[in-house]
């Protein structure tokens, strides 16, 4: 026997007053898209996890957070504000925070990744994807086609932007651009606030919207290192280290009062009504995953 069992084993004859106390590191999982709110596809969005991270800061002898990351991205307004619920609530505690990557953190994910102190990913993770990205259809050739005339009327200069049935307006894409700009800028700022003198990768590389498999995301110092949760948690925290899943409630009683998604939408037979809604938002969800080979 190893000195560490032997220790373990006599620590778990000894009475519980005289043992020291099991550290515990709360667990949360942060998977999905971002944003993509709707009743038969929930998004990821603050309100459906900010009171799971409150309730992960709040554990009792909490030594730290684990968050484990798995998102493809999507909103840039709900990827920001639960990056900023995490770093809050890790200043307010005093408790550091380790990040998990498992398939992807890209664009909004990867946003979200970096409010941990410390990021690990597995070497087939896919890291990176800092842009902005934005589009849309052009159906005034179809609706020519088949007889339908397009009648729009607004009171705004700008209120049509971007409308899918009207050809393209090269103002309107100007706009457009000038504004994914500005939300760049923001994604820039935030990555370099959080990673510091650890970014190693040029900027005219790291910030175009690339992205990169695990080794190659820690050498730019996307990430800290190679590693997963239940190996790092070990070694900073020893093997008895307590690490509890704060997830949703599930079961018969949330099932009977009408169990909320993530996104804290509740799902209602009304819902049925927007199903064309539903299938866009599946299609671009598929999208944004097919994007990084998922």
């Amino acid at each position: 026997m190893s000195e560490s069992s032997l220790k373990a084993a006599i620590a778990r004859l000894l009475p519980a007053r005289f043992r020291r106390a099991t550290s515990v590191v709360p667990v949360v999982r942060l998977s999905g898209t971002i944003g993509a709110v709707t009743p038969l596809r929930p998004g990821m969005s603050l309100a459906g996890v900010g009171k799971l991270l409150d309730k992960a800061f709040a554990t009792k002898n909490a030594k730290a957070v684990a968050l484990v990351v798995n998102s493809p991205g999507g909103s840039p307004v709900q990827s920001r504000q639960i990056y900023l619920r995490i770093r809050q609530l890790a200043a307010e505690k005093k408790l550091p925070v380790f990040v998990f990557v498992e398939d992807v953190a890209a664009s909004g994910g990867y946003m979200i990744a970096c409010a941990g102190d410390e990021i690990f990913v597995d070497p087939s993770s896919i890291v990176g994807s800092i842009g902005v990205v934005g589009g849309t259809f052009g159906f005034q050739e179809l609706i020519k086609k088949i007889g339908v005339e397009r009648r729009l009327y607004t009171a705004g200069e700008h209120k049509a932007t971007l409308d899918p049935f009207l050809p393209e307006n090269p103002d309107d894409v100007a706009r457009l651009k000038s504004l994914q700009r500005e939300i760049h800028a923001i994604f820039i700022g935030l990555v370099k606030e959080s990673r510091g003198a650890r970014l190693k990768g040029p900027e005219d590389e790291l910030f175009t919207g690339a992205y990169w498999a695990g080794e190659k995301s820690v050498a730019f110092g996307l990430v800290d290192a190679i590693g997963d949760l239940r190996s790092v948690l070990r070694a900073r925290y020893g093997d008895e280290v307590k690490t509890p899943v704060i997830a949703q409630p599930t079961g018969m009683l949330s099932n009977l009062f009408g169990r909320k998604s993530s996104s804290g939408a509740q799902l209602e037979l009304g819902a049925l009504a927007d199903l064309p809604d539903q299938i866009v938002t599946t299609l671009e969800t598929r999208a944004l995953w097919s994007r990084y080979g998922f």
